[in-house]
């Protein structure tokens, strides 16, 4: 009698613990489960009340059958589902990802590797994730990294409830940095605040707001101020909107805020402007990596190499986010610039690379534009950055 009563137990036990695994799955099979749950201890309490045990067991017997079978025949669809599944990607992505000797065989690269995660999770606001993976990991990451981050993420939380003030207090101490960079980020916190001001119907309060705070940044944003001034005339907000400043009182004109922000604060750290992993992520799952595969598997079909080691021999599409290099090639040469080989722009406003320059140049440092009649001095070109 024991003995059976510590085997109905057991099984008690494991279909209690598979039915709190399957609760979020599938609601039909979640009920098969607790219905023979049921079963499992009336019959433990038929057995323990001294009923015919012989009966009891011959009647869960068939219950734990009939369950099982009405289970397995529900679980089909899941299995149905995750082999469609696997269909479809098989159809999306055709080529295979190439496959490369252990990247991470080193002490230093492994190490490398788990600062980078790290700092992703400390950059995405992770940081109760970044701390465990910190304290398991084991790796080395400065007090003053965290601290940074987390005041990041305080700014950024503020931005998103319309609160500007974390932000200017950064940027007036960054004012060199952002000086340095050309960066508008503290003038167009104060149009937000402004533009807000005014769309609460506040136009008194948002013009002694322009007044105290935008006359010190007219010299590089005369225009700008200019039509902030100008569009007072449009005043109430629901003209404004209908008119052609219109563009004033988009939210984009608040929510850009955000990614600036945060673009000029990793700056201010040495850092990305773009999340860690996210440009793995991006490129490579993308189809980057698929398609240069690709590429070299018909390079090495047809016994060919690439011309040139810094060059690609197809197209490799990326957003605007993902493009840190030049992409201007000389329309003389046909070559894409390089910091060795930069584009210059002539007198006559035509650019062309250094090297093209050179080649196109006659004794005395004349040279004679390739599109235009005019000639001008090799000296006089200017570099341009693209």
């Amino acid at each position: 009698m024991d003995a059976s009563l510590k085997e109905l137990a057991k099984l008690e036990k494991l279909v209690s613990n598979s039915n709190g695994a399957g609760k979020g799955k599938s609601l039909s099979i979640s009920d098969s489960l607790d219905s023979l749950l049921v079963s499992l201890r009336d019959a433990k309490g038929r057995i323990q009340s001294g009923a015919d045990s012989a009966d009891t067991y011959t009647t869960l017997s068939k219950t734990v059958v009939s369950t099982r079978k009405d289970v397995d025949e529900r679980q089909k669809e899941v299995y149905n589902s995750l082999a469609r599944y696997g269909k479809a990607l098989d159809k999306r992505f055709t080529v295979p990802l190439p496959s490369y000797s252990p990247l991470f065989a080193s002490a230093e690269s492994v190490a490398a590797l788990e600062r980078t995660i790290a700092q992703h999770f400390l950059r995405t606001g992770q940081f109760r994730t970044a701390e465990v993976f910190v304290e398991e990991s084991g790796i080395n990451v400065s007090p003053e990294l965290q601290d940074n981050f987390a005041e990041l993420h305080e700014i950024i939380s503020s931005l998103r409830q319309n609160d500007i003030g974390p932000a200017l207090e950064w940027a007036e101490c960054n004012r060199s940095f952002l000086l340095f960079r050309s960066s508008p980020l503290e003038f167009y916190l104060h149009r937000s605040q402004y533009m807000r001001l005014l769309l609460a119907n506040n136009d008194q309060a948002a013009l002694i707001y322009a007044q105290t705070n935008l006359q010190r940044f007219y010299d590089g944003h005369a225009p700008e101020i200019q039509r902030l001034m100008n569009c007072m005339v449009f005043l109430p907000p629901s003209r404004l909107r209908g008119s052609p400043y219109a563009d004033l009182t988009h939210p984009s004109l608040h929510s850009d805020l955000e990614p600036m922000f945060a673009k000029e604060y990793c700056a201010n750290l040495g850092m990305s402007r773009q999340v860690p992993l996210r440009v793995v992520g991006d490129i490579g799952g993308g189809g980057a990596l698929a398609r240069i595969e690709k590429g070299r598997k018909v390079m090495r079909e047809r016994k060919s190499e690439w011309s040139q080691a810094d060059e690609l021999p197809i197209e490799i599409p990326l957003g605007p986010e993902n493009r840190y290099h030049s992409i201007f090639a000389c329309p003389v040469s046909k070559e894409q610039s390089t910091e060795q080989n930069p584009p210059m722009m002539m007198s006559c406003g035509h650019v062309i690379t250094r090297d093209s320059l050179q080649k196109l140049s006659k004794p005395g440092g004349h040279v004679k534009c390739p599109y235009c009649p005019q000639e001008s001095q090799v000296s006089h070109a200017l570099r341009v950055h693209f």
